[in-house]
């Protein structure tokens, strides 16, 4: 199949997911103001979406290399619209948490399903672009579901936008369906071998890594709309337009990324983890910045500068972990990142809210920047350990 179809498809799918699973992170003043909820009720909403991320994010993967990307995806697809119809319908708190839950599980189609498309079917010199590319139908994704849940409240109710994003989800499900032909080759369901994998130490802090950023990356986007109407005094509708503009610089800094990958000369690994350091600097920075604004315009500036750095880093740090890994267990390896990068956002969303109601945001905000400055210790370790040595002959063919 032609690579540009390829690429287009998966973005097309990822774009289609990533508005019924982000708007969730969209609706939470709506979910707060319909059931009454403290800061760290809202948090747990989060929690119970990437719950369910985390809990299926493995399964689904070994199932993808079983029958193959193209029947997970449009399942997945379709049982997130699905998703998305149970947490619009939620007539209590309970039935919300759970609503979220079935969402999340769903999007563990996600990751597996669209990275085993890419890395199967571009070339090795355009993959990293590729995945930046991929990656942009994330935060598009959210950047759409933003104005979708915001913009649309004023005119009709906050259900219609997931009503919207359900109905788009099914179309994209079916056209994927119809359209995409990818390796579907079929094989028995194995996880992969963790234990190989955590005696891999770049591999190992990576993850560590990722688990902190993580953190950043979800509570970033489950609190920016309430943090511009709450602290800032701002709107709803502006805190969405924040939202959307954030999610944008996130794009940007994907596909920066992952062409500076792929065009920087030297050892892959080390300059991978260089651009990934600075994207980890950078949003501890970014966070603190956040911290101490207190204008709706300087809100504003510092949550797109913010963006780049924080949500932009995915692409890069999986681009990264195909440099400590070998071919062969990137499937599980990925399944493994994703999971880290999830595990931050079941613990970092309600400590955010918590500290929000009892000391303020400013102490929230500095929380995600140690957070941030954590993950550096561990990306400088990426780039100081030497993988595996099959890996690192693979990587010099």
């Amino acid at each position: 199949m032609d690579v540009r179809r390829v690429v287009s498809l998966v973005f097309l799918w990822q774009l289609a997911a990533s508005v019924c699973y982000y708007a969730v992170f969209a609706a939470t003043p709506f979910f707060r103001d319909q059931f009454g909820l403290s800061g760290t009720a809202v948090g747990l909403v989060v929690t119970s979406l990437t719950l369910g991320y985390a809990v299926f994010l493995l399964p689904l993967g070994a199932l993808t290399d079983r029958v193959g990307e193209r029947r997970t995806l449009t399942v997945g697809l379709l049982g997130l619209s699905v998703g998305a119809l149970l947490v619009a319908g939620a007539w209590s708190y309970a039935t919300l948490l759970v609503g979220a839950f079935l969402l999340g599980s769903l999007y563990g189609t996600a990751m597996p399903g669209t990275n085993k498309a890419i890395f199967d079917s571009v070339p090795t010199g355009r993959q990293n672009l590729a995945v930046g590319v991929k990656q942009v139908g994330v935060t598009a994704g959210s950047g759409v579901s933003a104005l979708l849940v915001t913009g649309i409240a004023g005119v009709l109710f906050w259900e219609a936008g997931f009503y919207i994003a359900a109905g788009g989800g099914l179309l994209v499900a079916a056209l994927f369906w119809f359209v995409y032909r990818g390796a579907d080759t079929g094989g028995d369901a194995e996880f992969p071998s963790f234990r190989r994998l955590l005696r891999n130490r770049p591999y190992r802090s990576l993850t560590v890594a990722g688990a902190f950023l993580g953190a950043g990356l979800f509570t970033t986007t489950g609190y920016t709309i309430l943090y511009v109407e709450e602290s800032i005094g701002a709107s709803i509708a502006l805190g969405g337009l924040v939202l959307a503009a954030l999610q944008v610089s996130g794009s940007v800094g994907r596909v920066v990324t992952g062409w500076l990958s792929d065009a920087l000369s030297g050892d892959p690994r080390r300059r991978i983890a260089k651009i990934l350091l600075v994207q980890t600097v950078g949003s501890a920075a970014l966070f603190v910045v956040v911290a101490f604004v207190d204008t709706t315009a300087a809100a504003a500036v510092a949550f797109v500068v913010l963006g780049f750095f924080v949500l932009g880093f995915t692409g890069v740090y999986y681009s990264c972990m195909a440099t400590v890994v070998s071919a062969e267990e990137m499937g599980g390896a990925t399944g493994g990142g994703q999971l880290a990068l999830t595990s931050g956002a079941l613990v970092a969303p309600p400590a955010f809210g918590y500290l929000a109601d009892t000391f303020g945001y400013r102490a929230s905000w500095l929380m995600l920047a140690a957070l941030a400055l954590a993950a550096t210790v561990f990306v400088v370790q990426v780039i100081r350990t030497e993988p595996p040595a099959d890996v690192a002959a693979a990587a010099a063919d």
